[in-house]
C-alpha cells in the first residue's frame, strides 16, 4: 500500500469511527430532548430524570470500561467495537417499549454496558493510524461525534417525538445503529500497534492491568487531566440533558423549536470549539507539552461569564447568542487532553490508559452531572419556582472554574510525565 493510499485509508477509518461515535452520543443524549414527554407520561420528578440522564447510563459504562479496554490492548479492537455498537444500539431501541421508570432505568443501564466498549478502543486505534504530531487534531475530529451526535439526538428526537411519539425516537436511532455494525466490521482493519511512534512497531506484550494502572497512578498529570476533565464534564453532561427543558420551561418554546434551534448551536459551536482546542494544542504543543493542559484551562475560564449571562437572560435571542460561546469553549479540552493521555503510556497500554481516564471522567461527569443539576433545580424550586433551572445552571457554572484550576495545576507537571 502506497503512502498516499495509507493516508486516505487512515482518513476513512477516522470517518467511520466518527460515525460510530456520533451514534454513541445520539443514543447517550437523546433522552434529554425526550425528557418533557417522558416526564409527562411516566410522572417523573427532575431527580428521577437526572438519574435516567446520567446515573443509570454511567453505572455499568464506567465499571466495564477498564476490563474491556484491557481486552482491547490484547485482542482485536475492531471486533470489540462492533459488538459494543450492536449492544448499545439494541438497548436504545428497547427504551422505546418500556412502561415504567424502573424499566427505562434498566434499559439505560444496558446502553451503558454497550457503550463501555465504544470509546477507549477507538482512541487506541486513532493513535495507531496517526503520528503523534497529528493526534490532537485526529482525536479532535473523532470528538466531533459529541456535537454531531448531540445535535442529531436533539433534532431527530424532537422531530419524531413531535410527529409520532417519544418511543419511536428511541426505536429509530437504535435500529439505525445496529445496521452500521456490520459495515464497521467489514471495512476497518486492525492496525499494528505503535507503528507510527518513535522506534516503530513493537511485539512487547502489554503489562498486567495492575501494573499498567500503577504506572498511571504514579503520574500526577494523569490525575490532573482526569479530574479536570471530569469536573468540566459534570457541567457539560448536565447542560446537554437540561438545556432543552430550560428552553421549554423558561422561554415557552415547543419541543420541535428547541430541537432545531439548540441543535444547531450544539453542532456549530461544538465542532468549532473542538477544532480550535485541538489545533492550538498541536501547534503550541511542539514548543511546550504544557499547552495540552493550558488550552483547556484558558478556554473553560473564558466561557463562564457567557454561561451565567445566558442563564439569567430573559430574552431567548440573547440567551441563545450567549450560550453559543461557552458551548464551543467547554469542548475545547477534548483534543488536547485525549492526545496527552495517549502520550503518558507506551502504545501497548493506550486503551487501558484511555479507559482509566474515561472511568474517572464519566463516573463523575456523566454519573453526577444531570443528577446534580436536577437536584439543584428541585432544591431551588421553593425560592424560584419554574425558574429554578436557570439558577441551577448559574451555580453549576462554578464547576468550570474548578476544572480550569486543575488543568493549570497539571500544566506544570505534564512534560515530566510525557512518554515520547
Amino acid at each position: 500500500m502506497t503512502r498516499s493510499t495509507q493516508r486516505s485509508y487512515a482518513y476513512y477509518v477516522l470517518g467511520i469511527l466518527l460515525l460510530v461515535y456520533t451514534f454513541n452520543f445520539i443514543d447517550r443524549v437523546i433522552i434529554g430532548i425526550l425528557a418533557p414527554p417522558i416526564k409527562a407520561e411516566l410522572g417523573l420528578s427532575d431527580t428521577q430524570l437526572g438519574l435516567l440522564g446520567g446515573t443509570a447510563f454511567a453505572l455499568f459504562y464506567t465499571g466495564l470500561g477498564i476490563p474491556i479496554a484491557w481486552l482491547a490492548d490484547r485482542f482485536n479492537r475492531v471486533w470489540i467495537m462492533t459488538a459494543a455498537l450492536a449492544v448499545w444500539s439494541g438497548f436504545t431501541a428497547a427504551c422505546g417499549v418500556v412502561q415504567s421508570f424502573s424499566q427505562l432505568f434498566f434499559a439505560r443501564l444496558g446502553v451503558g454496558v454497550g457503550e463501555a466498549g465504544g470509546v477507549a478502543p477507538a482512541y487506541s486505534l486513532i493513535a495507531d493510524y496517526f503520528p503523534s504530531h497529528q493526534r490532537a487534531r485526529a482525536l479532535g475530529v473523532y470528538s466531533f461525534g459529541i456535537p454531531l451526535g448531540s445535535a442529531l439526538g436533539l433534532m431527530i428526537g424532537g422531530i419524531i417525538a413531535s410527529q409520532v411519539n417519544w418511543r419511536w425516537a428511541f426505536v429509530v436511532v437504535g435500529v439505525a445503529g445496529v445496521l452500521v455494525a456490520p459495515l464497521f466490521l467489514a471495512t476497518v482493519r486492525e492496525p499494528v500497534r505503535g507503528a507510527l511512534d518513535p522506534g516503530g512497531s513493537t511485539t512487547n506484550k502489554p503489562p498486567p492491568m495492575r501494573v499498567a494502572l500503577g504506572i498511571l497512578a504514579r503520574k500526577p498529570s494523569f490525575w490532573g487531566l482526569a479530574f479536570g476533565a471530569a469536573t468540566s464534564s459534570m457541567m457539560g453532561y448536565g447542560l446537554a440533558f437540561w438545556m432543552p427543558s430550560l428552553f421549554v420551561r423558561s422561554f415557552g418554546l415547543s419541543l420541535i423549536d428547541v430541537s432545531w434551534m439548540y441543535g444547531i448551536v450544539v453542532l456549530v459551536s461544538g465542532i468549532t470549539g473542538i477544532w480550535i482546542g485541538a489545533w492550538l494544542a498541536d501547534h503550541y504543543g511542539r514548543r511546550s507539552r504544557a499547552a495540552y493542559a493550558l488550552v483547556p484551562a484558558i478556554t473553560l475560564l473564558a466561557g463562564v461569564p457567557f454561561m451565567v449571562g445566558g442563564a439569567l437572560s430573559r430574552s431567548f435571542a440573547v440567551a441563545i447568542a450567549l450560550f453559543c460561546i461557552p458551548e464551543a469553549l467547554r469542548l475545547a479540552w477534548l483534543g488536547p487532553v485525549l492526545a496527552a493521555i495517549q502520550q503518558l503510556v507506551v502504545p501497548q497500554m493506550r486503551a487501558t490508559a484511555s479507559a482509566a481516564f474515561l472511568f474517572i471522567n464519566n463516573l463523575i461527569g456523566l454519573g453526577l452531572g444531570s443528577l446534580l443539576l436536577g437536584k439543584l433545580s428541585d432544591s431551588l424550586r421553593l425560592d424560584y419556582g419554574d425558574e429554578s433551572l436557570r439558577y441551577a445552571i448559574v451555580f453549576g457554572s462554578g464547576l468550570y472554574v474548578i476544572s480550569a484550576a486543575l488543568f493549570f495545576w497539571c500544566a506544570r507537571r505534564l512534560a515530566r510525565d510525557w512518554t515520547d
